[in-house]
């Protein structure tokens, strides 16, 4: 499998999927695109148990959306679910019969935060893993489940802090607070991945699957909730006090590599 942004390989039943989209692994049209014809072969592929993802980049996992290119990405996640939506697309993911691992070092924010929580399973580096949901100190809300996902693992309180916050939370904080499996020693992290992964695939795919939809009966919210929230997201992002604190952002260096190293307060400094 080859791809502009992921550096893939197989490993028996694993595939081990590497976020490479320089300068700071945006999701933009290219991510989106790479992931959904990796998420279709695999899918197709039998020999598929098991989708570990993790990062090229040690400071970003999945930094979050390009604002500037929201049309196009949204494009792209079309033709995976047939709807302009990556809250549909990740959700896609949730209840794909693989199963599916986020490998976390660096920031993971916004649709990044999503992506890994429409995962199946978590670990993130201790030293070095933050996670934020950042939308609403722009003034939109999150567009791609982190409403759906956060308000179910953390509970009503601890969700709002979070987005209501907008702030950056360490991988100790996110473990304790559920918005992640395990945090673990950065020098642990990667072989207790890809021994996890290996075990899972080892065992009967059947009930896996049997495992994964009771799972998702109980604990996944439906389709349309997470279309309400896409929604949403589209229809802040046109409002102009929205693209007012986005410029505003812009000139403070968003989505730039350095100033994102401490987003939060970033946010926080805007006027």
């Amino acid at each position: 499998m080859v791809f502009d942004t992921l550096k893939v390989r197989q490993e028996g039943a694993v595939v081990f999927a590497e976020i490479a989209a320089p300068p700071m692994n945006l999701l933009g049209p290219e991510l989106v695109r790479d992931l959904v014809s990796l998420i279709q072969r695999a899918e197709a592929d039998d020999s598929v148990r098991v989708l570990v993802f993790k990062s090229a980049d040690p400071d970003y996992f999945i930094s979050h959306v390009d604002v500037t290119r929201i049309k196009e990405y949204r494009q792209e996640a079309a033709k995976l679910t047939g709807e302009a939506s990556i809250a549909l697309l990740f959700r896609h993911l949730s209840a794909s019969r693989l199963v599916t691992i986020a490998q976390i070092e660096g920031r993971v924010r916004g649709a990044g935060s999503e992506f890994v929580l429409a995962c199946d399973m978590r670990f993130a580096a201790r030293e070095s893993a933050i996670f934020a949901q950042p939308e609403p100190g722009l003034g939109v809300i999150p567009g791609a489940g982190g409403v759906q996902h956060l308000a179910r693992l953390m509970g009503r309180a601890r969700a709002l802090e979070v987005m209501l916050s907008a702030d950056d939370y360490d991988a100790e904080l996110a473990e304790r607070y559920g918005w992640i499996n395990r945090a673990l020693p950065a020098g642990k992290l990667d072989e207790f991945v890809k021994s996890l992964a290996h075990r899972i695939a080892g065992f009967p795919a059947a009930g896996q699957a049997a495992v994964k939809e009771r799972v998702n009966a109980i604990a996944l919210a439906p389709a349309e909730d997470f279309r309400r929230d896409s929604d949403l997201f589209g229809e802040g992002m046109r409002n102009a006090e929205v693209q007012k604190r986005i410029q505003s952002a812009i000139k403070h260096g968003f989505q730039t590599r350095e100033a994102e190293m401490a987003l939060g307060r970033l946010l926080g400094d805007l006027k």
